[in-house]
């Protein structure tokens, strides 16, 4: 199996994070005999594990390389998730989760890792779009199959996770000892030196965070939105949900390298912030089912466009020698997101309407898109393009040498990916 097979697969895992459990979340909560709270954290234990795991876990890979903690990763991951094959209590079953977490953690940087090191150019173009694609996949197929599973029982369906197992034994058959690309000098630079080095991070993972948290309020609030407007089959919810969403995402991952020709990063984030906008809109202010068809399909094209974009951006401004601390940190500040979701959208809906946090939703990504034509405009000037921000082109932000001179990361990297 080679090493793209790999990292794509390992790439799926990440989604089914809580995703295979949601159809059987309610069986669980009965057997076990807990509230709708406390069996909602049986979905969210693991990202909160993941959010503070994640920057250590990033250290170790920029240390030792993506193989050996890829490998790790993937055995805590598999016997982790897999450990509810088994437990019968709610606290082992809450322990076990914070550990598969601890795995997630650690695959989600490693294959965001390697699909970086591991690619240049237009072929990088080529697998962030796979990425995409295989992700959104995952995260049909996984539920699907975990759906099938707990007709069997609960327990069965966290047997899906030990496909962890036989995927760290093809990753330890397939990926490289190293990371490729990176420098023999490393740095040690934590979180604060990073973010205050390149503080074009900031605005990165600003991004991350806002798309993290609209995720969580279309996965939570979206279903009671559609049993307002009368639409209660679980297959016609499960088309607005997922699958017109991951099909759209599919789509754009499949023509992603093909887009990334004509259209720059500024372009394609202008793109994904306008199309989460629309859709957020849609959910709002439009009752008709037939009209609010495009609304997954807008989701789904901002996904496929912002994850590819976000994740080659932050790379080219962290640089080779700390690419594994700033994947880490995407993954810290996304699942953050994920866990804060309910927390902070819960009581506004609850206050107001569904459509009231919709509308909310969609003003934030208008914002968002302010902010970032705003902030590219101000990066054209001489001034900002000393402070480190970036370059007036969105391929070429600037990152710190080794030797602390401020250059283009495409000189940096010797690579000109946009």
């Amino acid at each position: 199996m080679g090493r793209t097979v790999v990292l794509l697969l390992a790439s799926t895992l990440g989604v089914m994070g809580g995703a295979i459990v949601v159809p059987v979340l309610e069986v669980i909560r009965g057997d076990l005999g807990v509230s709708g709270t406390a069996g909602g954290f049986v979905l969210t234990a693991h990202g909160l594990a993941i959010a503070v795991v994640s920057p250590v876990v990033g250290r170790v890979v920029d240390r030792f390389g993506v193989r050996a903690p890829m490998v790790a990763g993937l055995v805590v991951y598999g016997l982790g998730g897999g450990a509810g094959l088994v437990v019968e209590s709610y606290p082992a079953l809450i322990a076990a989760r914070l550990v598969f977490g601890v795995g997630a953690a650690a695959v989600f940087t490693c294959t965001t890792v390697g699909l970086l090191a591991f690619y240049d150019g237009a072929m990088r173009d080529q697998v962030m779009g796979w990425r995409s694609t295989a992700t959104s996949a995952g995260g049909v197929v996984w539920p699907l199959l975990g759906g099938l599973l707990g007709g069997l029982s609960w327990h069965a369906t966290f047997a899906i996770y030990l496909v962890g197992l036989p995927l760290a034994v093809a990753a330890a058959l397939a990926l490289p000892a190293g990371t490729g690309g990176a420098p023999a000098r490393r740095e040690r630079a934590g979180v604060g030196r990073l973010l205050r080095e390149r503080p074009a991070l900031l605005g990165y993972y600003a991004l991350w965070l806002v798309f993290a948290v609209q995720g969580y309020v279309l996965a939570i609030f979206l279903p009671a939105r559609l049993a307002e407007l009368g639409i209660d089959d679980p297959l016609v919810v499960s088309i607005y949900a997922v699958a017109g969403g991951a099909l759209a995402t599919s789509v754009v991952g499949l023509l992603y390298a093909r887009i990334r020709r004509w259209a720059t990063h500024r372009v394609l984030l202008a793109t994904a912030l306008s199309c989460t906008a629309a859709g957020f809109g849609l959910y709002a202010t439009v009752s008709q089912p037939v009209v609010l068809l495009a609304a997954p399909v807008l989701f789904g094209v901002g996904n496929g466009v912002l994850f590819p974009v976000v994740t080659v951006l932050v790379d080219e401004v962290a640089g080779p020698e700390l690419r594994g601390r700033a994947a880490a940190l995407s993954g810290t500040v996304i699942f953050a997101g994920q866990f804060a979701s309910p927390l902070l959208f819960g009581p506004l809906i609850e206050a107001t309407s569904t459509t009231t946090g919709f509308a909310v939703a969609g003003g934030t990504s208008v914002s968002v898109l302010c902010l970032v034509v705003w902030a590219w405009w101000r990066r054209s000037t001489p001034d900002q393009v000393r402070t480190g921000a970036g370059t007036g082109e969105p391929g070429h932000p600037i990152v710190r040498s080794t030797t602390g001179t401020a250059v283009a990361a495409g000189e940096e990297t010797s690579r000109c990916p946009s």
